[in-house]
């Protein structure tokens, strides 16, 4: 997909040019059957989370991580991603079922660690995709609780998003398709910015860009937006 012309798209931009090897048809039969509709509270275009308290399920305890010398920097801890996904309440059933691996024991999941929520340890962000064409179709952050567990603050699932931490913000893009846009070239993308304040991610700035329609040509059209599920 094309590169971002906005502020605040992190590493989206290199996830989006896999998108252009997509085959058009068959990735949007692939979005259409996985009916995923949004488990968050919010009114924007990304279906994502981002009013009220942020919840802190319960869903996975850390590996702990090996002992290191004095005076090192001790590694942050690495999570099951995948596991961590599965046993999320927060997660839609019809992702789970869907999250198999692609080849061998790889998963289409991509994580990232960093600070998000200015907790004791490094927060987790999952990308949940396809595997032929790898569309996002869920974005979720974890927090790491007193106990060693993690827990569900912030969930996004609608076709084609990705989630980036950037300078301690959560950065979410959506790509944004019109009826006639084939999914390697949709018409534009939502780059939405959430900061972390009072236990609660909050909107703070929001992109919008159309992309160049004399471009790509194919035909292959995109179901109807999911509706948007407010707590």
């Amino acid at each position: 997909m094309r590169g971002l012309t906005g502020s605040g798209g992190g590493r989206s931009a290199g996830r989006r040019g896999l998108g252009a090897t997509m085959a058009g048809s068959t990735a949007v039969a692939g979005l259409a059957a996985l009916g995923l509709f949004c488990s968050g509270c919010s009114t924007g275009g990304t279906g994502t989370r981002d009013e009220g308290p942020a919840g802190t399920q319960q869903v996975a305890v850390a590996t702990p991580s090996s002992a290191v010398p004095a005076g090192t920097a001790e590694p942050m801890p690495r999570v099951d991603a995948v596991r961590l996904v599965k046993a999320d309440p927060e997660v839609s059933r019809r992702l789970k079922q869907d999250l198999k691996p692609c080849t061998g024991d790889e998963y289409p999941v991509d994580t990232s660690y960093g600070t998000l929520t200015d907790g004791s340890s490094a927060d987790v962000v999952v990308n949940v995709m396809t595997c032929g064409d790898s569309v996002g179709v869920g974005t979720y952050v974890y927090r790491r609780l007193a106990d060693g567990s993690y827990g569900n603050v912030f969930a996004a699932e609608v076709p084609a998003v990705y989630g980036t931490i950037d300078r301690g913000d959560l950065v979410v893009t959506t790509q944004v398709y019109g009826s006639k846009d084939s999914v390697a070239f949709p018409s534009g993308e939502d780059v939405v910015t959430y900061h972390w304040a009072s236990g609660r991610f909050t909107e703070t700035d929001r992109v919008h860009n159309d992309f160049n329609r004399a471009v790509g040509g194919g035909e292959a059209a995109l179901p109807a937006p999911q509706t948007t599920t407010q707590n």
